[in-house]
């Protein structure tokens, strides 16, 4: 966490949570959800407004964890921003460019791949280690599913079949989280 947000939060330790306003797509997308973006239909069914500014998405990169209920949230100054997630709470970006398959995390962290599964859609997700949160669940992108195929086919992964809507309970996430 950024020294600043360290800083906001022990000066205004009280101050509400916010729900709703923030979005991470299944692409590892950030989306913007004002009042009425969100009157208008639930994430990812409406989207809101893509977050391209880059100094921005690298500030919610490092200020974006997981409360104890496995909520995902980016803590923005004294205001923790809950995240509603299309999928998971990683989105991992898988390279054949090495050998090995090096796994990244949305956020750009190196990640270590524990397990994998696919859901009754074919998406395959992963668990992995990651130095900042530890064990973290994300959903590989899918611009990498023919490196991450050539992963399984190695025998590097060996997927587990898993519904999706288990998941969040399995994995230990929250896809809406609200108060």
């Amino acid at each position: 966490m950024d020294p600043l947000v360290q800083a906001a939060l022990r000066k205004w330790p009280n101050v509400p949570h916010c729900h709703g306003w923030l979005a991470l797509d299944a692409r590892g997308d950030w989306y913007m959800r004002d009042d009425r973006i969100q009157a208008a239909g639930p994430f990812p069914q409406v989207k809101g407004s893509v977050i391209r500014h880059d100094k921005l998405r690298e500030f919610i990169h490092r200020n974006y964890g997981r409360d104890e209920l496995g909520a995902a949230y980016f803590q923005n100054g004294p205001q923790r921003v809950y995240v509603d997630l299309e999928a998971a709470p990683y989105v991992w970006r898988v390279s054949d460019a090495s050998p090995g398959w090096p796994v990244t995390a949305h956020t750009g962290e190196a990640a270590q791949v524990l397990q994998s599964w696919l859901d009754e859609r074919g998406r395959l997700f992963l668990a992995c280690r990651l130095a900042s949160v530890g064990e973290a669940f994300g959903l590989v992108h899918t611009l990498d599913m023919a490196a991450a195929a050539e992963a399984v086919e190695a025998g590097r992964w060996a997927p587990q079949e898993c519904r999706f809507e288990e998941m969040p309970q399995r994995f230990g996430y929250v896809l809406r989280p609200r108060a």
